[in-house]
């Protein structure tokens, strides 16, 4: 008993010796020199001066974000914001072109007219849809088929509606196709094949138009275009696949994998054949040659816009997202900024070749077996591929 009363007498020593220890050190920590108790509260802001980016797309994307982080706007006032940082500047019409952006960006004046023309609309996002289809996503599809394609384009059209694009059940799964389309302008020189279309949409119902230039600078209105008709229309749609009308894909391989996807991949998927540390071109001979004065940096991930496929959830997810992100001129960078933004990545899946594949396998039916996606391929080349592989002759083991 005795023993048990000095270790209780021990540990209550130590334990008295501890707090006064501590209350020592908290007064201390809590005193200035002058022992007065002082709570200290920073005279001035502990972030940096905001300081707009150079290059235009950067600064845009900077105001976006700005604007969009409540904590940093509630320091700034309706008088003492930077100009810079104001970008209610436009015209009451959103649509119009932002004449601002031409002493806004140094070199505008000899820029290509297709960056010109970009970065005059570069604010506009909403186009009004000329051919619509309502009701084709009654039943909600397993897997819709959206083809980025030209008005002129009706043999690629046709090839893909009786080849990969069939429309229907096939493996016990509902797909739906449909065409992404803008319009043309008088100042494209085209000829007017708006009659045309209007014929072929009677006949096939499956044409998707908006009355925005088509040209490849707005692909990237048209991913916002139609991100926002899926919500629209297709909301139901549990995948996605997007791609050009000059690839050939693999519909029965696509259904194939997707059906033995799990429930969390299935819902944050998003693959294609998947491109790494890129970033602009600099030569102005190449197509996709993007200046200084626009864009500086590296781009994200991004899947090659020849096609990629992707979940319903994702889709929403990148609608809303999209508001956020400053509309890009290559729209499949534009999605890896998006996917970005989600905190997501594209996943690299070996089955999408946007680059082609070995020439000497090229007229080898087994060689598309496996394959999700073929880019590039004329209407006859889809059309004889989709005959090989079905088949029933066709023994690749």
């Amino acid at each position: 008993m005795a023993l048990l009363r000095r270790k209780l007498k021990v540990l209550v020593t130590v334990m008295i010796v501890n707090l006064f220890i501590f209350l020592l050190i908290s007064l201390n920590s809590s005193q200035d020199k002058d022992g007065s108790h002082k709570i200290h509260i920073p005279s001035k802001i502990f972030w940096k001066k905001l300081v707009p980016s150079s290059p235009y797309w950067n600064r845009q994307q900077q105001i976006l974000d700005l604007q969009n982080n409540p904590v940093l706007m509630a320091n700034y006032s309706a008088t003492d914001m930077p100009d810079w940082l104001n970008n209610t500047s436009l015209t009451s019409d959103p649509c119009q072109p932002n004449l601002k952006v031409t002493t806004q960006v140094k070199d505008y004046n000899s820029l290509p007219q297709r960056f010109k023309d970009f970065l005059l609309y570069m604010h506009c996002r909403s186009y009004p849809i000329m051919v619509d289809q309502p009701d084709i996503c009654k039943k909600p599809p397993f897997l819709l088929l959206a083809v980025k394609s030209l008005a002129s384009h009706f043999d690629r059209r046709q090839a893909i509606r009786q080849s990969w694009g069939r429309a229907g059940v096939i493996a016990n799964q509902t797909v739906v196709t449909v065409f992404l389309l803008g319009n043309t302008i008088a100042g494209d020189h085209q000829p007017d094949l708006s009659r045309m279309l209007h014929y072929e949409n009677d006949f096939h119902k499956d044409i998707i138009q908006w009355d925005y230039r088509d040209s490849f600078f707005n692909l990237t209105v048209k991913e916002v275009l139609f991100l926002e008709w899926i919500q629209t229309r297709c909301p139901g749609a549990h995948f996605i696949f997007k791609g050009d009308d000059d690839v050939f894909v693999n519909t029965h391989r696509i259904l194939d994998f997707l059906e033995g996807l799990s429930e969390p991949k299935a819902r944050d998927l998003f693959v294609g054949d998947v491109i790494t540390n890129a970033g602009p071109h600099r030569d102005k001979k190449v197509k996709y040659f993007i200046p200084e004065s626009m864009y500086i940096g590296m781009y994200p991930k991004y899947a090659g816009g020849g096609g990629y496929l992707y979940s319903g959830d994702i889709a929403a997810r990148l609608h809303s997202v999209s508001q956020y992100v400053a509309l890009y001129p290559i729209d499949d960078v534009y999605t890896g900024m998006c996917l970005k933004k989600l905190g997501l990545a594209p996943e690299k899946h070996k089955g999408f070749r946007t680059f082609n594949i070995e020439e000497k396998y090229r007229s080898n039916p087994c060689a598309y077996k496996s394959l999700m996606l073929v880019h590039p391929r004329t209407p006859q080349e889809m059309i004889e591929i989709w005959n090989w592989l079905s088949s029933p002759d066709l023994n690749c083991q």
